[in-house]
């Protein structure tokens, strides 16, 4: 396999205790599920204690707060004040219109859109976020949910892709599937959650730190 240097987040924590866990291992992000739909929701009261806590003992990881279709005003409501996210992840149906004024609200947190991809087709509609978003996630298409369903996009889709942005990819990464994510596709980063839980925002502690390890051999 070849060497790495492919960025980690961990997505869906629900307490602190886990996330100082994750941020031990490695993480170069943690994402927190804003979404109330989501079995991995968590209010933002509690959000806030988690990534406060995260940025006074791991202040280089990346805080992704991660939203749903929701109206700008209710992101910066639940600011609680002052941002302790470093990155709001689009996790919707959100156009370009919604991703300028977000940047003209809230220019000095990072964004990142996701895209759910069910066939080739649903890529082509990604090139022109790009000069509006610091990076670009690709998460599997399910009717059921936006993401967190532990289903793969077709590897066929995804090899060969190339954008001027940073980009991520979600969707079922497990250590069975990363030989080939890194030899063929080689995302700047790899965005992962259901593959390494016990139940929905509960994670595995030993699952996740076997696949650090697995990813610092290589």
């Amino acid at each position: 396999m070849p060497k790495t240097n492919t960025l980690i987040k961990i997505c869906g924590l629900t307490s602190e205790e886990q996330a100082l866990q994750v941020a031990k291992l490695g993480a170069h992000a943690i994402g927190i599920i804003s979404v109330e739909e989501s079995p991995r929701y968590i209010s933002a009261k509690i959000k806030k204690k988690i990534f406060k806590t995260l940025e006074r003992l791991y202040p280089k990881i990346e805080r992704v707060s991660v939203v749903q279709n929701c109206p700008i005003d209710s992101i910066i409501k639940n600011f609680l004040g002052n941002p302790s996210e470093t990155i709001i992840q689009l996790h919707g149906d959100e156009d370009i219109d919604y991703c300028k004024k977000i940047r003209e609200k809230i220019p000095n947190i990072g964004l990142w859109k996701a895209f759910r991809i069910k066939t080739e087709k649903d890529l082509d509609k990604i090139k022109p976020f790009e000069d509006f978003v610091d990076a670009i996630l690709l998460d599997s298409w399910n009717k059921d949910t936006y993401g967190g369903s532990g289903k793969k996009i077709n590897s066929i889709y995804l090899k060969k892709l190339k954008f001027s942005k940073p980009w991520w990819l979600a969707g079922g990464i497990s250590i069975e599937w990363i030989d080939e994510i890194l030899k063929e596709i080689k995302p700047d980063g790899l965005d992962i959650s259901s593959s390494i839980e016990i139940s929905p925002g509960l994670k595995d502690i030993k699952r996740t730190e076997d696949l650090f390890k697995f990813l610092k051999r290589i």
